[in-house]
């Protein structure tokens, strides 16, 4: 299993490493001692993500899924609205992407932003179950929480609006994605109809939207304007010794944010199993097994992050920043929007489930290659934005409006699976590279005025959550209208059979009848 997953990690981070070893042979050489702290962060980085992905699925997906059929079979709504409500807030307080995105944000302490993050997707993952069991439109319900999203952001500061989108991107990573997706299996499988399979569909989409409301309520209260703190990048070093405490710091420091975040979710497995007694003796040994996995992964996941990826990011950026204008950025951009899409294991699986889905009609290839057109253009677009400076809202309206309405025309089930796709897209690269990449661009861009940093460096991550949403809607719409063309074609093609095995005439009985 270890394998396994060390193959996934591998995969995930690979492309990034490969990339930025060839910028720093070309166009932007960095010391020795930084690519020492870079190469270490790589393989902190698949090491941590291994083991965080395997205690997830040895301990999150086990208590998601017996959490949400417990619940739904109680046939309690309070219940369910209820201990959804805080297992959404329990579990996004653990999340990575969130807490590499808060160790970014100037203004806002990192509790502030972790816990208002997560009381927008605890109110939202009740919002998405109750969907389920009600059986609500969720075209309809995007379209609403979107508009009043957009709303909100009118009143408030630019700085706060490629923040709160950007939340809404990293909330659904790799901590927080299969518990509620298996939570979201649980309560759907107990509710028998024709629409149970497209319901199962759309639970990280809603857990998105919370978020990002959150985040911008919480505009009217916090400032963020001003001077930008920038990442620093450790001190030289050129032996691997040197690196030992830097390392050996930092693992400490966020081992103690782990831990602290990881227990509100073993006081929570406790109260369950005291209450329902739904595990077995067998079980509640793997689930502490696998939490005990995840603590591991995820402290020496953060520390790769802190010290080898976020510093090296906002170097590359800064040296960027300063060829063509600034203008290097755009292709360096795609090109790493294409790759990082590519390598994100969830994406794969995404892929083979519109394939299933489509029954071959749209192939898995197919879907890939549009996601990752979708996110290098996405990048493409964020480094324009960095250039010119134009606001987020021209991009992010007429995007998310022509999502909305894609959503009441192609089936419904590629509604759940596109808006479910943001989350997956919009992977823990975005935030530990990509996003401290823009930041180093916009500083230099700027003459080390940090002033515009919170309004044209954020709001990348936002992008990325934005386009799979547009390019698997127009993959249903294709499939829809390849299915209409093949049921045409069959029944032309019934109608001239049976004409054809009509009899044409009565000239043979006659010959017969003479005869």
């Amino acid at each position: 299993m270890i394998k396994h997953k060390l193959t996934e990690s591998l995969n995930s981070i690979l492309p990034i490493a490969l990339i930025v070893l060839v910028l720093s042979l070309t166009v932007t050489p960095i010391s020795s001692g930084d690519m020492l702290l870079f190469l270490s962060g790589v393989a902190l980085l698949v090491f941590g993500m291994s083991l965080f992905n395997m205690g997830a699925e040895m301990s999150m997906l086990q208590l998601g899924s017996k959490i949400g059929s417990s619940i739904a079979s109680s046939g309690k709504v309070w219940l369910m609205a209820f201990v959804s409500f805080v297992i959404g807030i329990i579990i996004t307080i653990s999340e990575p992407d969130l807490i590499i995105l808060a160790n970014q944000v100037s203004g806002i302490t990192n509790e502030i932003l972790i816990l208002t993050v997560s009381l927008g997707v605890g109110i939202f993952l009740m919002i998405a179950l109750l969907r389920i069991v009600f059986g609500v439109n969720l075209g309809i319900i995007l379209m609403v929480f979107y508009i009043t999203a957009f709303t909100i952001s009118i009143f408030l500061p630019p700085a706060f609006r490629p923040l709160s989108f950007d939340s809404g991107g990293v909330t659904t990573g790799p901590m927080t994605v299969p518990f509620i997706m298996s939570l979201g299996a649980g309560v759907s499988s107990a509710r028998v109809s024709k629409s149970g399979r497209d319901d199962s569909f759309g639970i990280t989409a809603l857990c998105s939207i919370g978020p990002i409301i959150a985040v911008l309520i919480l505009g009217f209260w916090v400032n963020v304007s001003g001077d930008y703190e920038i990442p620093q990048a450790p001190e030289q070093i050129t032996k691997t010794t040197g690196a030992l405490p830097l390392y050996a710091e930092s693992f400490v420091e966020h081992a103690e944010s782990v831990a602290f975040a990881l227990l509100p979710i073993i006081a929570f497995t406790v109260l369950f199993q005291l209450v329902t007694r739904a595990f077995s003796m067998t079980q509640i040994i793997r689930i502490f097994i696998g939490v005990v996995y995840t603590f591991i992964g995820l402290a020496i996941f953060l520390t790769g992050a802190a010290v080898g990826f976020v510093p090296t990011g906002t170097t590359i950026g800064s040296e960027l920043a300063g060829i063509w204008d600034g203008w290097l950025l755009v292709p360096i951009g795609m090109l790493l929007g294409f790759f990082i899409v590519k390598a994100e294991p969830a994406v794969y699986v995404l892929n083979k489930l519109v394939e299933e889905m489509t029954a071959g009609a749209i192939s898995g290839k197919l879907t890939g290659l549009g996601l990752s057109v979708g996110v290098a253009s996405a990048l493409a677009l964020s480094c324009i934005r960095i250039l010119t400076g134009i606001s987020i809202m021209w991009i992010l309206i007429p995007g998310y409006i022509l999502a909305l309405t894609l959503c009441f025309i192609v089936p419904k089930i590629f509604v759940g699976i596109s808006f479910d796709s943001g989350g997956v897209a919009s992977g823990t690269m975005m935030s530990g590279f990509v996003l401290p990449l823009a930041i180093g661009a916009c500083t230099t861009l700027h003459g080390g005025d940090t002033s515009h940093v919170m309004t044209d460096a954020f709001g990348c991550v936002a992008f990325v959550a934005m386009a799979p949403i547009i390019a698997i809607q127009l993959f249903g719409l294709v499939y829809t209208i390849k299915s209409r063309r093949r049921a045409r074609s069959f029944v032309a093609k019934s109608e001239s059979f049976v004409e054809y095995a009509r009899p044409r005439s009565n000239a043979p009985r006659h010959k017969e009848e003479n005869a």
